[in-house]
């Protein structure tokens, strides 16, 4: 099953147009809000087509798919009309860009290689827990706090480790995370951006189709098209094994890859949460060595 279910008619440009239009009601959008019932709760396209200035045939056929060229005045006028934010817009303008190309290169297989580079990096954040990411939210690598962080991830395989799996699969996520629901958007609204510009990426296709199969609560935020995701700020945890913790996290691109990143949490020197990653740390480096010989059997099975 690939990420994009059966919604209707069009592009991925027409159905983020149709989403964002069925999220925005009238009265969000400036207009005047009639007396009498509504077959909608959001813009009909006559209505967002006059906030935009254009015709509503040409926005009928922009939604359908008949129509793959808007010229950026276009693009920004739906965007203001629509009150997208701006990492929004960017996604729109690259959706039309998309659109518009006739020959699109196939996908590539992105490399999970961790540079040692990197991984030396994830070593001296200790005891701050860190690691790295794909496009995708796989879990490439990590120190021993990054991983004991996600509580109860290191029983699956690494090749199933994955932060949005996670979330939605793993008995313990929604117990670990103070706010699950934050949590679950933020990865939803990650991979929604890319199914925009990549919509066909094998990663993205087999983990999407994995959780509309799986989880419900997935489908319903992935048909939302929310593309607005958070590289920083403060989360709380109640952690199984240090117990209750808010911390900070920095999330960075990791440039000259397909699309790492690197996610690292911090606590004040001599707080309480700062005893908590260090506790947190010498557990996970205590299961290190049982992690590698784990790691080595599973590639030695998977090349025989």
């Amino acid at each position: 099953m690939t990420p994009e279910q059966p919604t209707g008619e069009g592009t991925e440009l027409g159905r983020f147009l149709r989403a964002r239009r069925a999220g925005i009601s009238p009265a969000e959008a400036g207009l005047a809000v009639a007396s009498g019932p509504r077959r909608t709760s959001g813009l009909r396209r006559e209505e967002l087509a006059t906030l935009a200035g254009i015709s509503v045939d040409y926005y009928t056929r922009l939604e359908r798919g008949k129509e793959t060229r808007p010229s950026p005045s276009v693009v920004d006028s739906l965007a203001r009309a629509l009150r997208l934010e701006e990492d929004e817009h960017e996604h729109l303008r690259g959706l039309a860009v998309r659109a518009a190309s006739t020959t699109p290169e196939p996908p590539a297989v992105p490399s999970r290689t961790v540079r040692p580079g990197v991984k030396l990096l994830l070593e001296s954040l200790r005891p701050n827990p860190a690691h790295v990411v794909s496009r995708t939210n796989d879990l490439l690598a990590a120190n021993p706090g990054g991983l004991r962080l996600l509580a109860g991830i290191e029983e699956w395989p690494a090749r199933q480790r994955n932060i949005a799996r996670y979330v939605f699969l793993h008995p313990t996520a929604r117990d670990l995370f103070h706010d699950w629901a934050t949590q679950v958007r933020g990865c939803v609204a990650r991979l929604r951006a890319l199914a925009g510009t990549d919509p066909d990426a094998p990663d993205l296709t087999r983990l999407a189709g994995e959780l509309l199969v799986k989880s419900p609560e997935f489908a319903r935020l992935w048909e939302r098209y929310d593309i607005k995701g958070n590289s920083h700020g403060r989360k709380t945890f109640h952690h199984p094994e240090v117990g209750d913790l808010t911390l900070g996290y920095q999330t960075m691109e990791l440039e000259g890859t397909p699309g790492h990143r690197l996610i690292t949490y911090y606590a004040q020197p001599g707080s309480a949460e700062y005893d908590a990653l260090v506790l947190l740390d010498m557990l996970g480096a205590q299961s290190t060595p049982r992690e590698a010989a784990s790691n080595q059997d599973e590639a030695t099975s998977s090349s025989s």
